[in-house]
């Protein structure tokens, strides 16, 4: 199987886990709770945040954001839309913040003008989020910017991969499994399909969860995810559609800390009998003069 390098990680065979908090839009338009969400994603020992980044008035039609929705941006779901969008100020703040406390961060593009907005910060990756998927002029779009992807399939068939992957090529390219309801319930959640997607095609594969709980997201990892992506938030109870989709500081800390203890505990899968069983295998069993210990 394929390595990819993003930043200063490999991800991919058996290098360590790349982490990624999504904080997407659940910074609610402040710039002060975005940086407090990258704060929290470092404490917990993440590799990376990510953003989200569109041209509203290219990804959602003048109906869909003129329809009404209250919301603290105003009356319409266009002020929501235009409301969670950050700028260009909002974004080298974030750049400047994320280079000095020593975390990669990036952001999925739902448009070509959005990729080459971010592409201005030099980013370590792209994201392609799943509602992207068939987009193929968007697919090579990103390609031409000569970064490493990641790839989310929720809302796919296998065909629909199939076609991503052949558009974007393999090289630099990582596949995230996902199931995009929000919040995911634990029986949609299809794990068995990341050791397929592996199979498949040779390169790293993930996991981007949007369970409320973290078993599944840990035994993503048991099962060869090389990528976890989790929705961070600092309060799941404030106001947001993707919230109560995300974890909060303790689930955060949690996710980690198990998932570092998952691949201390996969080994290299060679059977042998180790230094510390010896006195207890002593004690304990009888022996057969036949036995041999190595």
């Amino acid at each position: 199987m394929s390595t990819v390098k993003i930043g200063r990680a490999i991800i991919g065979e058996r290098n360590p886990v790349y982490i990624v908090a999504e904080i997407g839009i659940n910074h609610n338009g402040s710039l002060d709770i975005a940086r407090q969400l990258i704060d929290l994603a470092l404490a917990a020992g993440c590799n990376a945040v990510k953003f989200q980044k569109r041209t509203v008035d290219v990804v959602y039609t003048e109906e869909e954001l003129s329809r009404a929705r209250e919301n603290p941006f105003g009356a319409t779901n266009g002020d929501l839309k235009r409301g969670l969008e950050f700028g260009l100020e909002q974004f080298q703040e974030i750049d400047r913040y994320c280079r000095e406390k020593g975390i990669d961060w990036f952001a999925s593009c739902w448009d070509e003008a959005s990729v080459d907005f971010i592409d201005q910060f030099d980013v370590p990756c792209y994201k392609i989020a799943s509602a992207s998927l068939t987009d193929d002029a968007l697919l090579k779009h990103t390609r031409n910017k000569g970064k490493p992807i990641i790839l989310a399939t929720g809302m796919s068939t296998m065909e629909q991969v199939f076609h991503a992957v052949e558009v974007l090529g393999r090289q630099d390219l990582v596949i995230l499994h996902s199931c995009s309801t929000y919040p995911a319930y634990y029986d949609e959640l299809n794990l068995r399909v990341i050791p397929v997607l592996a199979h498949q095609f040779g390169i790293p594969v993930g996991y981007s969860g949007h369970e409320t709980g973290i078993p599944s997201s840990v035994a993503a990892v048991a099962l060869g995810a090389s990528v976890i992506e989790r929705h961070i938030t600092l309060d799941r109870s404030m106001w947001g559609s993707d919230q109560s989709a995300s974890l909060g500081p303790s689930g955060l800390e949690h996710l980690v800390r198990d998932i570092r203890l998952v691949e201390l505990s996969m080994g290299d899968g060679a059977k042998r009998l180790l230094p510390r069983e010896v006195p207890v295998m002593e004690k304990l069993r009888r022996v057969d003069s036949r036995e041999r210990y190595y």
